[in-house]
């Protein structure tokens, strides 16, 4: 009797750990808030304890403090859904406590061609009143692909934004007369801030922050005011990033991948003029989104940054010294699913969003990390 109840209590030990998410050697547990989202791309936390989520496939829904999911807000704008165009990021205004304000970036379709746009709008309930465009990107394009899209607030309340290079578009990267491959820095009304790097520069884009990416879809600042930015690589060559105003990332021009097909894009690394990368990855991780951790809950991971990988679907933690690499951990690989966007909940927990995209069941997750 006592042999079969010993088996007992480890099968259920087993089960036990499977339903929480940690073994005897993980520090956290993993626990799924709500799950039937469609292709969630990112979030945003509210001061009442509400999260904003979007979905690419044009919702934005509050998931409210009391746990529950609400139908799609009213009031966002028809956006372009197609491939990896859809809507995208979320901001919440520093100020949103006194304005109201959140943005969102999304893709659209025009005469011109497609292209990324960023809106302001006011939250109210369940509803965005107040919707004003405050950017659209000189980057139209005839594919469904790389838009960036990804939104950061600066100390100073302008905003960056990301904006990928339209995929079959890599050369007008290294161009300063179009928004292709930039980072964009506005202000929260859309208009341009005066100390922006070429702002005097003739035949010069002037919310043109940064140049010379690829397709950015992490942004992060640390406790110093530091920004970095992540961005895929063709095959092979994603980087990790310390962005500085005015500074030219390379691409195409220098990489350490190669095209889909195995061709070479470019057969140099370095050069001149040229930022190098802090970190790449080849093969390829597919990073989706990042945050840096300064919450109390896990101490020991205090000051790391977190970058979500679509594939094959894990969470990276790296840690810098003096901005130079130290060392990559491999979290949250349990999950088993693209994990989408990771980040840090103002009570120091971490929130993923799952997405495998080629499910057509709306099998999305947001998952929440918290120390065992």
């Amino acid at each position: 009797m006592k042999k079969y109840t010993k088996k007992l209590l480890i099968l259920l030990s087993l089960i036990f750990i499977s339903l929480t998410g940690y073994s005897n050697d993980k520090v956290y547990q993993i626990e799924t808030l709500t799950k039937g989202l469609d292709r969630p791309w990112s979030l945003g936390f509210l001061p009442n304890g509400d999260i904003l989520i979007s979905e690419l496939t044009g919702n934005l829904r509050i998931y409210n403090s009391e746990g529950l999911l609400s139908e799609p807000l009213s009031g966002v704008p028809k956006v372009f859904v197609k491939s990896q165009g859809g809507l995208s990021d979320i901001a919440i205004h520093p100020n949103f406590i006194q304005n109201k304000f959140i943005f969102l970036s999304f893709s659209i379709n025009t005469d011109q061609g497609k292209t990324l746009q960023v809106v302001r709008a006011k939250l109210k309930k369940e509803t965005l009143i107040d919707v004003e465009v405050i950017f659209t990107a000189e980057a139209f394009r005839s594919t469904s692909a790389h838009f960036g899209a990804r939104l950061l607030f600066l100390k100073d309340n302008t905003l960056l934004i990301s904006s990928g290079d339209g995929f079959n578009y890599r050369e007008k990267a290294q161009s300063l007369n179009n928004h292709f491959g930039k980072i964009i820095r506005i202000n929260d009304d859309g208009s341009i801030p005066p100390d922006n790097p070429f702002v005097d520069k003739d035949g010069s884009l002037p919310e043109i922050w940064t140049y010379g990416h690829r397709n950015q879809q992490g942004l992060i600042i640390d406790s110093n005011g530091l920004v970095f930015s992540h961005e895929h690589g063709p095959k092979g060559g994603d980087e990790l990033n310390l962005i500085q105003p005015g500074k030219n990332y390379g691409w195409p021009s220098i990489t350490y991948g190669i095209d889909y097909n195995g061709s070479i894009i470019s057969p140099f690394k370095i050069k001149d003029g040229m930022e190098q990368p802090i970190k790449f990855w080849t093969p390829s991780i597919a990073p989706s989104d990042m945050t840096f951790y300064n919450g109390n809950l896990f101490p020991d991971w205090f000051g790391s940054i977190f970058i979500s990988a679509l594939s094959p679907g894990d969470v990276r933690r790296i840690v810098l010294k003096n901005n130079v690499f130290v060392s990559e951990e491999i979290l949250f690989d349990e999950i088993q699913s693209r994990i989408r966007s990771i980040k840090m909940a103002p009570d120091g927990s971490l929130i993923i969003l799952t997405d495998d995209a080629k499910d057509k069941n709306k099998s999305g997750k947001m998952i929440k990390v918290t120390p065992r």
